[in-house]
Parts: C-alpha cells; sequence; structure tokens
C-alpha cells in the first residue's frame, strides 16, 4: 500500500519507461517512412477513433473490477481485524480466571493463524506480474516480509514445538491452525471450563475467521478473467500498433502554408506516444491492483495488519514488551 500523498511522476515515468522506449519506436517507424516518401503508410484516423472508444471502454471495464478486487479483500482484512478485536476479549473474559495459561496458547495461536495466512497469500501464482521486470525492479524500493523470512521461523515464535512440526506438515497451514483452535475450545468447553453461551461465542468467532480466510484465498486464487484479460490485451495493442499511422496525415497537414511546412510529420512521435502511453498506463494501473495480495506496492498491507491485530491483542493480556509497528518504507507499506 502506498502511504504517501501521491504516487511522484518520476515514479511513474521510471515505472513505465520500458513501455515509454517500445511506444517512441512504434511511434518512429511509421513517421520515419512517411517523411522518407511512404505516403500509403498512412490509414484514415476514423476506424482507429472507434477502436480507441472499444478500448477506453474495456480499459475501463477492467479497472473497475480491479478496484473491487482490491477493495473486496481491504474489507475481508478490516472484518479479520474487528472479529480479532472481538475473539480476544471474549476468550480472555470467559478462560481468564479459569486457565490463563489456555488463553495465552490461543492467542498465540491466532497470532500464527495471521502468519501463515498472510505467507500463503503472498505465494505467486502464474497469472501474477511480481516475476516481470518491472515489478521486480520496483519491489527494491520496500521491504516483502514473507520473502524475507521463512514461515518455519516466524512460526516458531507462537508454537510449541510439537505443534510447529505438525503445522508444517499441513498442505494449507492457516485451516489446520483454526482446526487446532476449534479443538482446544472442544476440549475446555468438554471439561466445563465455559459454558454453553460462551462456547457458542467463541467458537462464532472461530467461523467468521474462516470464512474471512475463505474470501480471502477465493480472490488469492481465482484470476481476474482471462478472456477479459487477453481481449484486453489484445484491443490495445492493436490500437497503440495503429495510432502513429493514423496521425500521419492529419500532423502532415498542420504545416502547410508555413515554415514548418513538411516537418510537422515529426510531431507524430510525441502526440502518438501521449496517446498510446495514456492507455498503456492506464491498463498498467488496473494490471497493478488486480492481485491484491501478490506484494506489489498496491497491496493490501496485510503483515502491516497482522502486526496491528498482535499488538492489540497482547496489550489486552497487559503485556508490557509489545512488538513495534511496521513501519512504510519510501510510503510503501505490506
Amino acid at each position: 500500500m502506498h502511504s504517501g500523498k501521491r504516487f511522484g511522476a518520476i515514479e511513474f515515468a521510471t515505472w513505465t519507461r520500458r513501455s515509454i522506449y517500445v511506444l517512441t519506436i512504434l511511434s518512429a517507424i511509421p513517421t520515419v517512412l512517411y517523411f522518407l516518401g511512404w505516403k500509403f503508410v498512412s490509414v484514415p484516423w476514423q476506424p482507429i477513433a472507434i477502436l480507441g472508444t472499444a478500448v477506453a471502454f474495456i480499459v475501463g471495464f477492467k479497472n473497475n473490477a480491479s478496484y473491487s478486487r482490491l477493495w473486496e479483500a481491504r474489507q475481508i482484512y478490516g472484518a479479520i481485524i474487528n472479529d480479532s478485536r472481538s475473539f480476544g476479549y471474549i476468550l480472555r473474559d470467559a478462560l481468564s480466571g479459569k486457565d490463563p495459561g489456555k488463553v495465552k496458547e490461543m492467542f498465540l495461536r491466532h497470532y500464527a493463524w495471521l502468519t501463515a495466512l498472510r505467507f500463503q497469500l503472498r505465494e505467486p501464482r502464474a497469472w501474477e506480474n511480481m516475476g516481470t521486470a518491472q515489478y521486480d525492479e520496483y519491489a527494491k524500493k520496500y521491504d516483502i516480509p514473507e520473502r524475507q523470512t521463512k514461515i518455519e521461523d516466524e512460526l516458531k515464535k507462537y508454537l510449541s514445538e510439537t505443534e510447529l512440526q505438525y503445522i508444517l506438515s499441513k498442505k494449507n497451514r492457516a485451516t489446520q491452525l483454526m482446526a487446532s483452535q476449534s479443538k482446544e475450545l472442544s476440549e475446555a468447553y468438554a471439561k466445563g471450563e465455559i459454558n454453553d453461551f460462551q462456547w457458542t461465542q467463541i467458537n462464532q468467532q472461530l467461523v467468521k475467521f474462516t470464512d474471512d480466510q475463505g474470501k480471502a484465498e477465493r480472490i488469492k486464487n481465482f484470476p481476474y478473467p482471462r478472456n477479459f484479460s487477453s481481449i484486453t490485451t489484445y484491443l490495445l495493442l492493436l490500437f497503440i500498433l495503429f495510432v502513429p499511422f493514423g496521425l500521419l496525415k492529419e500532423l502532415d497537414k498542420l504545416g502547410e502554408g508555413t515554415v514548418l511546412e513538411g516537418w510537422t510529420i515529426w510531431f507524430n512521435i510525441p502526440f502518438s506516444l501521449m496517446v498510446t502511453w495514456c492507455f498503456h498506463t492506464l491498463d498498467s494501473v488496473g494490471e497493478a491492483s488486480v492481485n491484491p495480495f501478490e506484494g506489489s506496492p498496491n497491496d493490501v498491507p496485510i503483515t502491516q495488519i497482522s502486526r496491528t491485530i498482535e499488538i492489540d491483542m497482547r496489550d489486552m493480556l497487559d503485556e508490557a514488551d509489545l512488538p513495534p509497528a511496521i513501519a512504510p518504507k519510501n510510503n510503501i507499506v505490506l
């Protein structure tokens, strides 16, 4: 998540510089050919304008869908914050007078669940963008905690050695940690440590966590539909290729009757670049938001949120040595 006022113009230019190079070359080729006398390479601008309208609609549709996925992901983690706080004080008040050790153990297991979930959500997928040069280069400006540490090192802070090895042997570790919470709760209920109402209350919180996890996994594991993504790419590519050819005659006419006659054709390069860069960058912005857990600078800050939850819950137990909040690096926090 970008925590500053805005991405700077230099940041944007640097992030898109590879596309700027390509778009400049694509604009220069027809311009040079036309200047050398290949007048036939010019095409009418009207069909290109119609194509541009179609591209604008489909890119806008993609960006809207991308924002919806990003905002839903943030809502899911907002629910995890609220549900975690409720779980913390309900569990504390139900068990603290009877078995404070169990309260501490279940709190630690909840931190482990948050940790396992964020590691799972940061796992790469084939359709994500973080493996490309553009994103990999920008990622050097900030920290992706799940790439800097191993999950076993993080989980050992919260789990006993026996439980740690058990959880690491599982495929979906977050699910198994929540299953362990349910088992612990059932044992407390069977021993009479909590009554029916308390068992129901705490169990409902576990169900909410399972729902939240499932919603996050749905966004993670189901990409923006490939048919919509593909047609956007193809139409955008066609538009970018044809724009420089459609502006040739119009810009050549611009200098008629002036000292610039015959030279205004070179305006085709910056004008074509400006138009194609706008469309291409709009598509890139949507692509940068469509996978909100991949580790991009526009991601939902699930690591920061997990740390905030841990701080709040430890504070409920009046612990003095609280972990520090995660601060942004170069205005980016994950």
